[in-house]
């Protein structure tokens, strides 16, 4: 009897809604392994013989060029807002993550613009100077422009997360190294970067699963990489075996770069000695320090946000009053509606997660955890080929039971916003869940346990004790996902139902018809509301650290 009660404790909603929740999740993994090693067809081996080094020497490049640079720039601007103080610093500390609010496909048209022959830096250099330059010196439209792209509009979730370690050491180790006789670079680099190397690392691997799912630089500038030959093997030859097979191969790549992520962190922690930790006080610079400092910072601000941002308000007074119009508006609520519907479902189910984790300890709470992580590992197109398989064999089940009954058959599935919506809830449902279990953490289990103590059901507890201990995290969480789901394009243009269009679908596709111009309102929309919402994290955050 007793063996039965302690099975109907675990057999628990918490249990059955998070069991289904990680079902979901992967499923897209395990279609894409049934998939993986079925027979091959012809396209697969000329792929496979002819193209596929190329597609895979592409994206690494793409992916250790980027992870250099970003490290170089984001590392150092980290350091530099944590430890000194100078002109503009309290500015500069959240501006540096207002580059978040550009997606790169939009910096990459932008820059394009820019430096194009009929762009301002030409134009003003002919005009003005009668100087005529050779345009390959102006072309960004390769693999070194990419990795350009990426970087300036990347390196803030490098700088985020090493700031936020950087943060919250204690200035002692600091202290010690400066009395010891060490400079600023000596510090920089014999204690700052050694401890920051945990953080780093997990700042590359994110900046790297970003690049890997990058559909529309890649494809802007014509650079052949997983994401571009899976749309094309499935949209252009209508091939699902082998984009299966591509997304697989694409697959392996992930996990041997999370396999090296898991390796190169090691078993190196770092711990303080002492329970008295006094955070970093930032020194002040003055002279031509200070002014180094301000410029370096400013020089990194107005490459990854502030020229690009003044490109697309010159373009958008130039267009506006041909594209603001009652599509417009439309394509601004469609973005608002399934963005929050997707960010609301994603918090819901992280919180279910979360909590089920939190409250039951064990081996099987452990592998849900893990595999919750795994859904932003998975490129969006690999998420979007499974889920539209998924959904197209429900339509034919479905179609089947109407035939059944002798009635019409109805396509119910495929051209719903539902497909859609699962795709997002499965590719962000990392970001959401990070989010608050990093705010069950905080709280800890003190006061939940206190409620069970005096008899309240767990279910009670959670919405009266937990929720509303847990509102900075949940809307933290929102944000993120909101400003991930309304920048998102290779899901959405995979997935969304015929004319349906978003303000990142429409933008890509103005920009891939050469029509830069046009395609600036729609990006500056989402650059604002993405920046505002930024500015709103950044706010909650510093509150919640206290800094």
């Amino acid at each position: 009897m007793r063996l039965i009660q302690q099975a109907k404790q675990k057999l628990n909603i918490w249990v059955l809604l998070s069991s289904v929740f990680i079902l979901i999740i992967l499923l897209p993994t395990m279609l894409v392994a049934k998939h993986f090693f079925a027979e091959p067809n012809e396209n697969w081996l000329h792929i496979k013989e002819y193209l596929l080094l190329d597609i895979l020497s592409n994206t690494l490049v793409l992916i250790i060029l980027t992870g250099v640079l970003t490290t170089i720039i984001g590392v150092s601007l980290a350091w530099v807002v944590t430890a000194y103080q100078f002109p503009l610093r309290n500015f500069l500390k959240w501006a540096l993550i207002l580059p978040l609010a550009i997606p790169p496909f939009i910096g990459a048209y932008t820059y394009q613009g820019i430096l194009d022959y009929t762009g301002i830096i030409q134009s003003t250099l002919r005009n003005a100077f009668d100087i005529h330059v050779d345009q390959k010196y102006f072309d960004i439209m390769n693999i070194g422009g990419a990795v350009f792209i990426f970087t300036m509009f990347l390196f803030p979730y490098m700088y985020v997360i090493t700031r936020s370690f950087l943060a919250n050491q204690s200035a002692s180790i600091i202290e010690n190294a400066r009395i010891l006789g060490g400079g600023s670079v000596g510090t920089f680099f014999r204690i700052v970067l050694p401890i920051s190397r945990t953080a780093i690392i997990g700042g590359v691997s994110i900046i790297a699963l970003e690049v890997i799912n990058d559909y529309g630089v890649v494809k802007y500038f014509g650079i052949q990489t997983f994401i571009t030959a899976i749309f094309q093997t499935w949209s252009g030859m209508s091939d699902l075996e082998s984009a299966f097979k591509l997304a697989g191969t694409l697959m392996v790549v992930v996990i041997l770069l999370l396999l090296f992520e898991k390796f190169a962190r090691g078993r190196k922690r770092y711990s303080y000695s002492s329970t008295k930790i006094k955070p970093i006080t930032p020194k002040r610079l003055t002279g031509y320090k200070a002014t180094m400092a301000t410029t370096y910072c400013l020089a990194v601000f107005s490459f990854a946000f502030m020229i690009p941002f003044i490109q697309l308000v010159l373009w958008t007074f130039m267009t506006y009053e041909k594209i603001v119009t009652v599509e417009f508006f439309a394509l601004i609520k469609n973005s608002f509606f399934v963005a929050a519907i997707s960010s609301i479902l994603i918090v819901i189910v992280a919180v279910i997660i979360s909590n089920y984790t939190r409250i039951y300890q064990g081996i099987y709470t452990k592998v849900i955890a893990k595999i919750t992580v795994l859904g932003y590992s998975i490129p969006g197109a690999v998420i979007a080929i499974s889920v539209i398989t998924i959904f197209v064999g429900l339509d034919k089940y479905l179609m089947s039971i109407f035939s059944y009954f002798q009635m019409d058959p109805i396509i119910v599935f495929r051209t719903s916003i539902v497909m859609l919506i699962t795709a997002y809830v499965i590719r962000f449902l990392t970001v959401g869940y990070n989010s608050i279990e990093a705010g069950f953490e905080k709280i800890g289990n003190s006061f939940t346990e206190a409620s069970r103590s005096l008899g309240v059901s767990t279910v009670k507890t959670f919405f009266k004790v937990d929720i509303p201990m847990l509102k900075g995290a949940i809307f933290g969480g929102f944000i993120l996902v909101f400003i991930d789901i309304l920048k998102e394009l290779p899901l959405t243009m995979l997935l969304q139902p015929f004319n349906f269009f978003t303000l990142a679908t429409k933008a890509f596709r103005y920009a891939n018809d050469e029509m830069v111009n046009e395609a600036a309102s729609a990006s500056l929309i989402i650059i604002l509301i993405s920046g505002i919402c930024i500015f709103f994290f950044h706010k909650i955050s510093e509150k919640g650290s206290g800094q």
